[in-house]
């Protein structure tokens, strides 16, 4: 295919090392197609399988949040709807939206970047800082959509499975090892499919021992549900990491797409110079007005998160009492190890109307079980006493 790729994002590419047959898979993965295409056919299937009719069903696969966005927001997104007609009704909604981040987040304005979700700057991220001499390396499990970036890059991964020895933590110090020269270090914390967190300690030390030129890519899209620092205490300290954000886990905004990023604007015009700023600056009118609202809800933010832990405890503490083994976490979701393979689990659950999550190939015996609300994660119990012994 012809590369609508400018000729410096192209002499960019192969001075790093690019093929200009990589040209088009590139400007494909910028679009988001080939990210799209991969997860349609594993991880998009697992979350929605076909022929499934969801009345009914108790959602417990995807990490969506289990209610709506908050009351305020959504009413501020849906009167926005009649002014869609504008590509930005009032002339600075964008603007608003990177100064609410900025004003919650403490950083200066120029550090914060918006997308449709979070999915194009990570894969964007790949690109821009690795290359096929510059490889990534994440936890396994993890989070994979960089995993299918890598593939269809040809781009060298790594994988650092998580361990028990250190509460099933990302090992920053293994991750280095693993590859001294990477281009990216990825960091989902909360991590995805485990929920637990990266001491932020542990990250600053790997941003101060890798190698140059290289970031470390650090995907909270799930923060909001722990009371953990952020990564972006880091941003501020204009270092060499790109913090991911989504709107589609606490704010309830999954089907919305949006998302932020915080890094230094250099990082930023890097990720931006392949294709200009389109990616960055259409967004839909509802979204911006539903998730600017939403950034400044604090007490509801806090109160929702206390909701969550109310049923996850809830729910650790019935697994408990049945000897069932699961990894604590600090996110909206958790593992269970079934001790046997998990796939006919899932599918026992789905025949009492209640989906549940996937597993990863490293764990085919875990699954990734979402946390509700606690009259949903009452039925995940109920059914969970009734198919498993």
């Amino acid at each position: 295919m012809t590369s609508p790729l400018s000729p410096a994002a192209r002499s960019d590419l192969l001075a790093r090392g690019y093929s200009r047959r990589s040209f088009g898979r590139i400007a494909t993965l910028l679009a988001a197609g080939a990210t799209v295409k991969a997860l349609t056919g594993s991880a998009r299937a697992d979350i929605l399988p076909s022929g499934v009719n969801f009345e009914g069903v108790t959602r417990l696969g995807s990490n969506e949040c289990w209610t709506g966005p908050f009351p305020e927001a959504a009413q501020a997104g849906a009167s926005s709807v009649f002014q869609s007609n504008r590509y930005d009704p009032t002339g600075h909604m964008r603007d608003d939206l990177i100064k609410a981040a900025s004003d919650v987040e403490g950083i200066p304005q120029t550090h914060v970047m918006t997308w449709c979700g979070s999915s194009d700057p990570l894969a964007r991220a790949i690109v821009t800082f690795c290359s096929p001499t510059r490889g990534l390396v994440t936890a396994d499990p993890s989070y994979e959509a960089g995993w299918v970036a890598a593939d269809w890059l040809k781009i060298p991964l790594a994988r650092v499975p998580l361990s028990a020895k250190n509460g099933y933590k990302t090992d920053v110090r293994a991750m280095l090892a693993a590859d001294p020269n990477a281009g990216v270090y990825y960091i989902c914390s909360p991590n995805n499919p485990t929920g637990t967190l990266t001491p932020l300690r542990d990250i600053a030390w790997l941003v101060e021992n890798k190698p140059k030129g290289s970031v470390v890519l650090v995907d909270e899209a799930y923060i909001h549900f722990s009371n953990a620092p952020s990564a972006v205490e880091l941003v501020a300290k204009n270092k060499d990491v790109v913090v991911l954000r989504t709107f589609s886990k606490m704010f309830a905004m999954a089907g919305m797409r949006l998302g932020l990023t915080f890094a230094r604007p250099d990082l930023h015009e890097s990720m931006m110079r392949y294709d200009g700023k389109s990616a960055t600056a259409m967004l839909p009118v509802p979204a911006m007005a539903c998730g600017t609202m939403s950034l400044t809800m604090k007490s509801a933010i806090a109160a929702r998160r206390e909701e969550m832990i109310a049923a996850r405890n809830m729910t650790f503490q019935h697994l408990r009492k049945r000897g069932i083994h699961f990894i604590p976490s600090d996110a909206n979701m958790f593992i269970i190890d079934w001790k046997k393979p998990a796939a006919p689990i899932k599918d026992a659950f789905l025949k009492q109307n209640v989906l549940i999550g996937r597993s990863w190939p490293v764990w085919p015996n875990a699954s990734r079980i979402t946390v509700g609300s606690m009259d949903e994660m009452k039925t995940f119990c109920t059914v969970l006493d009734q198919i498993y012994t």
